[in-house]
This record gives structure tokens, sequence and C-alpha cells, in this order.
């Protein structure tokens, strides 16, 4: 018979006698335990491969010096920040991710053939610059306007002051479109006719996940990319994919071609493009392409140097790991005779041999790791077993490309068991289980109360087992959130399986956690000032479904109102209507019953909802107008939470 979890417990308390009170090892340093588990980690791999050196810092140009500042003045990248990222990894970094992360610590505007240039290291992603024949087709502009101007004028200062004459955005996520309006203008775009071109169902997929889920998102991405992490051997190294994020004003501006078939051919500024759609895999929305004339292929984010994510830990939509596969494949027939590969992350291949290599394994490695989780899946596993049970074979294991920097094997694992049969294991025991705070409460009490269980993760600490330590002390630090001894060692073992991870955002995620026990959440989210340039171009729609989302139903029990919202300056009119505790909505003619209707212009309804415009300084604008009761509009308003966006995430004070 297995013991039980209570037996377990119980055994590990009775070990306690005369154990020291103190870790062998200050915090900050790595223990002897976790320089085990780095050296188990990286057998078998040769860190002295140089090949991806020399193809990361092929073509190089010239390299920026100094920060881009935000309009608030605040650092959104220092190009300097990273040199400490050389010659041999110290003790509190996987020498796998050091390898990693000086390789994408080859910043610069580099050439990687004829008419194909790339600025890396002003954002998380790459910008890439295709010549045409009357100026520059920009792929993918960055995350922020200011990182995006940023790459831009560096670019024409080495290149010459080419125009911009076509946009291609890959996919939506933010970092490949949010810097737009620093290269361009709506204005701009309009007179010179400037076609953007993107997949179809980008605009409804990129302001979507920016709207909707966007505040628990943002927030829990400062854990993935560690934003408020210093860079440093005991704290940011890289992200997987680059850098860092360039936290600053994000907007977008709609397609003017659709990419929505298989194979699609599209001339830009006098260069024939062949787009290939590739949507629900890295992202609801992509594309690839090639440029047969350069014998180019751009495989957008379905490519990186990188096992990628299929749930990204900042959350997203579930991603279908065979799909992924099957596009590979397609890109393997597709591939001809190209000779370059460049991606929007990470740094490019060359010779065709290298690039179907490239393009094989990671065919591959989405393909076993689905074929493997759903043998156990199917077999009664769950999916923490799966995830202790997978490991990649050895040829997949020992290449470069496809190791765990970004994604990592065992949260993908979990993805692809999510994606068929949901979160819920099978056991009965986790369909209604008590709320974490109440569950911790009882465990600790079981156990001893908290002196114990800290007792007992101090000689599991000094053990190594630092799983065991984290799992133990969550149930602390939830139980009693000020017992600052189990913050404290919490904290610690977060630091050692940081030191250990060979995936950024693995290590990102546990110094974050390290960092937040000792000082508390942020004081500030992402700024929501920075998105307003987004939401103005975000349908009206997904506005209304997040207010809904944003509806307190408890204290809206019992409230039956009716408004109409007419917004002048897009010429749209909605009904708006609580019932049965629930916000509904509905497009078209004004209600004559409604309690109040709101006359307003977009811009003002986007800052309002927002957070940039107070609810008093709205109703007092002039570009918004009442009729009916502003007592039961303003109540409407008051009744739609606002997202603090810095929420607590460890060592959280409710359950």
């Amino acid at each position: 018979m297995k013991p039980t979890l209570y037996t377990i417990l119980a055994l590990t308390l009775v070990s306690l006698a005369g154990c020291d009170n103190k870790p062998s090892v200050a915090a900050g340093d790595a223990t002897p335990a976790t320089a085990a588990v780095i050296q188990a980690s990286i057998k078998g791999l040769d860190l002295s491969d140089n090949r991806d050196m020399e193809d990361a810092q092929r073509g190089f140009i010239a390299r920026p010096t100094g920060k881009i500042l935000g309009a608030d003045g605040n650092v959104l990248i220092d190009f300097d920040a990273y040199r400490f990222v050389e010659g041999q990894a110290p003790a509190t970094v996987n020498p796998s991710l050091w390898r990693h992360a000086m390789l994408n610590a080859q910043i610069g505007l580099f050439k990687v053939s004829d008419g194909i240039y790339q600025l890396r290291g002003f954002d998380i992603a790459n910008m890439t610059l295709i010549d045409g024949q009357t100026g520059w087709i920009v792929v993918d502009p960055l995350t922020s306007r200011e990182s995006a101007a940023s790459a831009l004028a560096f670019a024409r200062e080495h290149l010459g002051n080419k125009p911009v004459t076509a946009i291609i955005f890959t996919h939506d996520h933010a970092d490949h479109f949010g810097g737009v309006l620093g290269i361009t203008s709506s204005s701009e775009v309009a007179q010179r006719n400037i076609p953007i071109v993107a997949p179809a169902g980008f605009m409804e997929e990129a302001t979507s996940e920016n709207i909707l889920a966007g505040p628990a998102m943002a927030r829990r991405s400062m854990y993935q990319f560690g934003k408020n992490l210093t860079p440093g051997a005991t704290g940011i190294v890289d992200t997987g994919l680059g850098k860092n994020v360039a936290y600053g004003s994000m907007g977008i501006l709609p397609p003017t071609q659709i990419i929505d078939q298989p194979i699609q051919p599209l001339e830009l500024d006098g260069v024939s493009f062949v787009f290939h759609n590739m949507p629900g895999a890295e992202a609801p929305a992509e594309l690839t392409f090639s440029i047969p004339a350069l014998k180019a292929y751009g495989g957008a984010e379905l490519l990186t140097q990188t096992m990628h994510n299929l749930l990204p830990i900042r959350g997203a939509k579930v991603r279908d790991a065979l799909r992924w596969s099957d596009y590979m494949q397609i890109a393997l027939d597709e591939l001809g005779d190209t000779e370059v590969y460049f991606g929007q992350h990470n740094w490019p291949i060359w010779g065709n041999e290298r690039i179907r290599e490239f393009i094989t394994k990671h065919r591959d490695v989405y393909k076993y790791l689905h074929d493997q989780t759903v043998r156990l899946m199917n077999a009664g596993y769950t999916p923490n077993e799966i995830a202790d049970k997978i490991q990649l074979p050895d040829s997949l294991a020992s290449y470069f490309g496809t190791r765990g920097y970004y994604g990592d094997l065992r949260h993908n694992v979990k993805a692809i068991y999510q994606l068929y049969l949901g979160a819920y294991d099978g056991n009965p025991a986790h369909l209604n289980p008590l709320v974490p705070k109440e569950s911790a409460k009882r465990y600790v009490e079981l156990m001893g109360g908290n002196a114990k269980v800290v007792e007992a993760a101090r000689v599991a600490y000094d053990k190594g087992e630092y799983r065991w330590v984290a799992e133990l002390l969550d149930q602390a630090v939830l139980a009693k959130p000020d017992d600052t001894a189990a913050k404290e060692l919490l904290a610690r073992a977060y630091e050692q399986m940081g030191y250990q991870a060979e995936s950024a955002t693995w290590r990102n995620s546990y110094l974050t956690a390290a960092m937040e026990l000792r000082n508390g959440p942020p004081a500030k989210g992402v700024k929501r000032s920075d998105l307003i340039e987004l939401m103005k171009q975000t349908p009206t729609e997904r506005f209304l479904e997040a207010m809904a989302a944003s509806l307190d139903g408890p204290a809206a029990d019992g409230k039956n109102w009716t408004f109409n919202l007419v917004l002048t300056d897009t010429n749209e009119s909605f009904v708006l209507w609580v019932e049965n505790a629930v916000l509904h909505y509905r497009k078209g003619p004004t209600a004559a019953n409604a309690n109040a209707t709101l006359t307003v212009t977009k811009d003002l309804f986007v800052q309002l909802l927002g957070g940039t415009a107070g609810l008093k300084e709205t109703l007092t604008s002039d570009d918004l107008k009442v009729d009916g009761s502003k007592v039961d509009l303003v109540r409407f308003l008051g009744l739609l939470e606002k997202a603090p966006g810095n929420f607590a995430i460890v060592a959280r004070a409710g359950s």
C-alpha cells in the first residue's frame, strides 16, 4: 500500500529533531544541490559548439548604445544592460541557458542576405527590413511605438533614409504589431496607399486577446518576462525569445491585404512573396512566407531557436501541437532551394541542409510531445505524471534549436493534455476541492502549525528538495501570509529552482516570485494608458464583452436597467441591458424605454473603460451627453470593476 499524504507529512515532521534553524547557503548563492541538478541537465550537450554564435554574429553592421525611453521617461530598453552575459556561466545560471542568452545578446543591425536586414535587441522580437523597389517592406514593427521608431531610425542611419512602402504583420501577438505607429501613421497609410498584410482573423485575435483577458495576462507576463527583475547573474539573463519586452505605447493598424489561402502569391513594392496561411498553432492567426528570388524563407514565430510554448505561462489559448508539426512538414515540402531562414525572434540560419534539419527537428519535437502525451493520457496517467515521465529522445534533446529556453517540455505536455481532456485530471477529489487558502489552513493545522511546516521545509531545503519545499511553504504562506520566515525560505527555494532552470520563462517566474515574496507585488500594473491607441482600433463589441465580464454579478442581482450607447464618431448605436445579473448588448436602434442614453465619442468611451479618464470628468466632458437618469447610469458604471493589474500571485492574502 502506498503511504497517504498524512503519513508522509507525519514522517516528515518526526525527522525534524535537532535540525538546524537556518539554510546552509546564503540567499542569492547557488547550493551544491543546484550545482548537481545543473550538471545533470547539461549532460550530453556540446556547449563548445560555436556554429550558432557564428550565425548570431553574421552580417553585423552596427550596435546601438544608450536607452530607449518611454513617454514618461522610464527605461524601456537598455542596450548595455546585458553586456555581462559573456564568458563562463556563473553558478546561478544554467550553462545551457547562459549560452542561449549570449546568442540573444548579439544585438544591433544585421545583413541577413542581399535585400534583407534585421534589427535585433530593440525589443523581444526582431524587425525585418526587406528592400523593395522604392523603400522598406517592414516585417513586424515590434511591441511599442518607441522601440519601433528607434529601430527604424537606427536602420536609416546606416542604410539610408528610405520610406516604408509595405508592412507585414506575421501574427496577432502584440510584440509583432504594437509598434506600428512608430514607423507610420493611419493618415500616411491612407495617403501613400501603403499595403498592410496580415493573416486571416488578425484584427479579431489581436484585439480580443488584449482586451478581454488583458489585465490578467499582462500581470502574469511580468513573471514570464521578468519585467521587474534586474539584469544580472542572480536576476534576468534572457526571455528565451530575446532580451526584454518594451512595455511602451502600443497601437495597431487594420490590414489592407488578408492572407487567407494556404498558398497565396503577392507582390509588394516590386518584391514577389509567396505567403502561407498557418493559423491555430503558435498563434490563432499567423502567416509565413518565402521570397523565391532571394532564396529566403521567413518562418515568423512558428520557428524559433528554442522549443516554443503550447501554452505560455502568462496564459493564452491552448495551441495545437499536431497542427504545428503538420505546418513544419508543409514548410519542408515548400522549402525548395531556400538558402537562408530568418524568423521574428533569435538569429537566422544559412544553407539548405541546415535549414531542413532545423525545421525537421521542430516538426518532430511537437509531434513527439503530442504522441507520447496522448499515449500516456490514454493509459490513465495524469498531467503531472506525464510531465515527469516524458523525456525527449537523444536526437532531439541534443539539438540546441529545440531546447526549452522559452517553452518547456513539462508545461507543454500539460497543455496537450488540456487541449484534449481539459485541466481536470479525472480524479473526483479534484472536482470540487477547497479553495487554496482554506485547504492550506487545514493542512498547516494538521502538520502542527506554521513553525512545524517551516522546520520541515528547512530540512528539505538542505537536502535540495526544492519542489517539496515550495509545496510545503506555499501552504504555510497561504495560511499565514505575514509569516516572514516561511516567505523567506520559500523565496530561497524559488531562487534555487530559478538558477537550475534551462527555460528563461521558468527562471524569470521563479525569481520574480522570490522578489515579490520579499517585497510584495508591484505598486502598479502595466499602464492602461499605453494601450489607448490599440484600444481605439478595437471593435466596440470587444469592449462591451469586457464590460459584461467586469460586472459585479452579486451586486447587480435584482437590477433591471436598460441603457442606450451612441458613438458619434463611428456612427454606432447599442442597447445595453442588465437582466438576471448579466449585462447583455445588442447593436442596432436605441430603445425608447431606456433608463438613460449615453452619447459619446468612441475615443472618450475608450478612455473611460481604459481607466485613463475618470467617471466625473467624463460625465462633464463636451464630448459626452446623457439623456435620462444620470443617477442610474452612474450606479451602473459603478458596478463595473476595474482590474488592478498588480494583484498578488504569491503570498496572497485572500483565497
